[in-house]
């Protein structure tokens, strides 16, 4: 992790976006942000930057523009955008295409504050450009994500940087740390509205799967897991459940589950279950889906944030990293968000967790009981909801800190 170069105490590597951002302080004016995102892997960075991007936008009218280096990626998550254009405009966002010749300052001078993420390091001219500014830029870097109790003693802390001043702003769960990217404006009835047997219907609908009445939904959106089989052995002894799969990585241990191929788009029925294949989904399309189902398994960060932050039950796939550093990022989230769950509830989830994580030494999840406490479940995460949102949503903090 970058931070230990400037004598911080360094947290697990996390794969995620890199962002920068600047805008006018002192100003009641619009503020200027400039965003770079490197797609290191999968899609939770260029997903956390483009929901910055967009609230910071549509939100708080603010001036936005972004440089991202993989274009494909960035297409998957958000259709406007055009797969091979240098400079384009989608959603009022000016968005660059970020490759080696670019220096970062096509967009003009550097803007009044600037805010690096997520280990990206800036273009040698911009980030000298900066230095020579005056009056100089605020500097913040948004960093990784983690429930651990280390970072409300990080967060705000600073690291000179020539005649700058770099300023480390901690995304997080508690008191202390810069929160959670919150829904967007105009979501807060998303949940209500998606269980609704219209809603749902129109949205399966609409990626070419048909709804049954009656039925129950999960959605999978994981990386690989020895686990699966287990959860799909527990859904196929019950009727009434259909199992949701966007492209990804969990579709193959579906198919394997299956002994059969998915369709690109369609369904199967094992038992008592239907298996959906969806189409890579948009992220307003991907909050809807998390929205209709009774449970979602998430993975790396940003779906994991989403399916918090409208207060569904959810399995945590964390990104796997080296000497299983991941293992006690995990426990320290579970250590928050379990402090208040009634046992036995509390237990299972733990353990299922682990199982789900392909822990060594964990036991087999009770699917079948975590199954039947959905309804305490959903109970216990609309608690944890209102707990993370009470710490203010990271855009505006980083506003707040800002101004």
């Amino acid at each position: 992790m970058r931070l230990k170069d400037n004598g911080f105490k360094p947290g697990p590597v996390v794969r995620v976006g890199v962002i920068m951002a600047a805008f006018r302080c002192g100003d009641s004016s619009a503020m200027q942000w400039h965003i770079f995102c490197r797609v290191i892997d999968n899609f939770g960075d260029i997903g956390v930057c483009w929901r910055l991007a967009v609230q910071l936008q549509k939100d708080h009218g603010q001036e936005v523009s972004l440089w991202v280096d993989d274009l494909a990626a960035f297409q998957q998550i958000e259709p406007e955008v055009l797969g091979a254009t240098e400079v384009q405009t989608v959603q009022g966002i000016r968005v660059f295409h970020w490759t080696a010749q670019t220096s970062g300052l096509e967009a003009g001078s550097p803007a009044d504050v600037v805010i690096e993420a997520f280990a990206c390091e800036l273009p040698a001219p911009l980030a000298l450009a900066l230095q020579e500014r005056n009056p100089p830029p605020h500097w913040i870097n948004l960093e990784y994500l983690s429930a651990e109790p280390w970072v409300t003693d990080f967060h705000l802390g600073q690291s000179p940087v020539g005649r700058l001043t770099k300023v480390f702003f901690f995304p997080g769960f508690t008191a202390g740390t810069g929160g959670l990217l919150a829904p967007p404006a105009g979501t807060e009835s998303l949940v209500a509205e998606m269980a609704t047997a219209t809603a749902r219907a129109e949205f399966l609908n609409s990626c070419g799967i048909h709804a049954a009445e009656g039925e129950r939904y999960i959605s999978l959106f994981s990386y690989e897991t020895a686990a699966l089989n287990g959860l799909l052995d527990a859904l196929v002894q019950e009727q009434g459940w259909h199992l949701l799969v966007p492209q990804g990585r969990a579709m193959a241990g579906v198919n394997r589950w299956c002994g059969d191929d998915l369709p690109a788009v369609g369904t199967r029925t094992r038992g008592g279950l239907r298996l959906s294949s969806l189409p890579f989904l948009s992220q307003p399309e991907y909050d809807r889906l998390l929205a209709m189902c009774e449970l979602n398994a998430v993975r790396g960060e940003e779906s994991f944030i989403r399916a918090q932050m409208l207060g569904t039950p959810l399995l945590w796939h964390i990104y796997p990293q080296e000497d299983n550093a991941h293992v006690i990022k995990l426990n320290a989230w579970l250590d928050l968000l379990l402090a208040e769950c009634p046992q036995p509830l509390a237990a299972e989830l733990r353990s299922a967790h682990f199982c789900w994580n392909d822990m060594p030494e964990s036991r087999p999840a009770d699917w079948s009981y975590l199954l039947s406490e959905l309804p305490q479940w959903r109970d216990h995460l609309r608690k944890w909801q209102t707990v993370i949102r009470r710490h203010g949503d990271l855009v505006t903090n980083l506003m707040t800190y800002c101004k």
